[in-house]
């Protein structure tokens, strides 16, 4: 199997030692997935590189992967190479990929120490001639346990200092922060900090107050509160396309137009005319043909004010050829999906909206907001910090 994540046992290997303990590094850590892990690094990769000239970047263990050239690399990874081009290859980027049975191919027999070697030899290659290395971890501290890759022994693995990324709130993210700083403190990883994500920008100023006592019964500082942006949670046509296993049938050079809100199709014509806002992703049966008229009419109507976000056709069922020819003559984005319009509604309703690659609009807010709201210069402090306690505890472990 091409780039294979999974290293036959062989107690006669001696276990590799990290060589590179000298490039500044922070492990971003989170308490539960698409808490905002890839959000802080993206923004903090912007942030750092004013501040030196050469950062790195590596996702040890990745769940999400996509096939590049033969190998399977975290879809994070692809991201920040595309977005950044710290100049490493790809597989020390994203050195181990979690396929589905690989927990049970580890269960069934595996070495701890080779996959603690990959991620070793993975990060100095990462880490070669950089000033500095994000490294961003996968899920909650606890994530990869199962086969001796948590978050937090990772961390220690790497000698990482970690700052941990959690939802807004008052009571929840302290009581999940103070879950996973146990890990981390058991494994004697220091953490630096916390930085709070998706926070409602009227409520900021409370939040701040409050989240800095819960935080300092920790111990930890509150090193920023990134504001909810809606933006950032706007889904684009493809992202809807790809959620409810549909297909453009027209329109795919639009992909990229960004949903601002649902509407359903399952109403009058005379009532239709409230689906017809910038931004809106219409979703009909197939066999509608009066509305799909309708909406190829008043899209032209709407250009001054914006256009549609797209189309969804459901139930498998497509028009009338004729029908279809006319769309296929028009820009606006139209996906037929086998789902009905009430699966087809949810699923888009409910998904969760990651960044991807060519989300330039996106990268741009995410670099903006970290700048403004995350206190970089003190993180880079707090790492550059010497603490004997955290030297003694992670030699003991090396």
């Amino acid at each position: 199997m091409a780039n294979s994540v999974f290293l036959e046992p062989n107690a006669n290997l001696p276990e590799r030692v990290l060589r590179n303990t000298v490039t500044p590094r922070i492990f971003v850590a989170a308490t539960r997935m698409d808490d905002g892990k890839t959000t802080t690094s993206v923004g903090l990769f912007a942030a750092l590189q004013q501040r030196f000239p050469r950062i790195g970047y590596i996702k040890p263990v990745g769940q999400r992967f996509v096939e590049v050239e033969g190998a399977k690399i975290d879809e994070d990874t692809v991201l920040i190479n595309d977005t950044y081009h710290p100049h490493t290859p790809l597989r020390a980027m994203s050195p181990i990929a979690v396929e589905p049975d690989f927990t049970r191919r580890y269960l069934s027999g595996g070495i701890t120490h080779q996959l603690h070697d990959r991620v070793r030899a993975a990060f100095d290659e990462s880490a070669w001639e950089k000033d500095f290395i994000i490294i961003e971890g996968t899920g909650h501290a606890g994530v990869g346990s199962v086969f001796d890759l948590s978050n937090a022994t990772v961390a220690k693995l790497l000698r990482s200092k970690v700052i941990i990324v959690s939802r807004a709130g008052i009571g929840r993210p302290i009581d999940e922060i103070s879950l996973n700083l146990a890990l981390f403190e058991k494994q004697g990883v220091e953490v630096i900090g916390a930085v709070i994500n998706k926070v409602v920008p009227e409520k900021m100023a409370m939040l701040k107050e409050y989240t800095t006592l819960g935080l300092a019964k920790l111990g930890l500082p509150l090193l920023g509160m990134i504001p909810l942006h809606t933006e950032l949670y706007k889904p684009t046509v493809n992202q809807a396309c790809v959620q409810i296993k549909g297909e453009f049938i027209a329109g795919v050079q639009h992909k990229r137009r960004r949903i601002a809100r649902l509407g359903v199709g399952a109403i009058s014509l005379r009532n239709a005319g409230r689906l017809f806002t910038p931004g809106t992703l219409i979703i009909t049966p197939g066999d509608r043909e009066d509305l799909i008229m309708m909406i190829l009419n008043e899209d032209t109507k709407m250009a001054p004010r914006g256009h549609l976000a797209g189309v969804v056709l459901t139930d498998g069922i497509l028009p009338h050829e004729s029908v279809v020819e006319l769309i296929r003559q028009r820009s606006i984005p139209f996906i037929s999906t086998h789902a009905d319009i009430s699966t087809a509604t949810t699923a888009i309703a409910r998904m969760t909206v990651k960044t991807e690659v060519g989300d330039h609009d996106k990268i741009g807010l995410i670099q903006k907001l970290v700048q403004e709201h995350v206190q970089v210069d003190r993180i880079v402090d707090l790492i550059q910090q010497q603490d004997p306690a955290f030297e003694r505890q992670l030699n003991l472990g090396m």
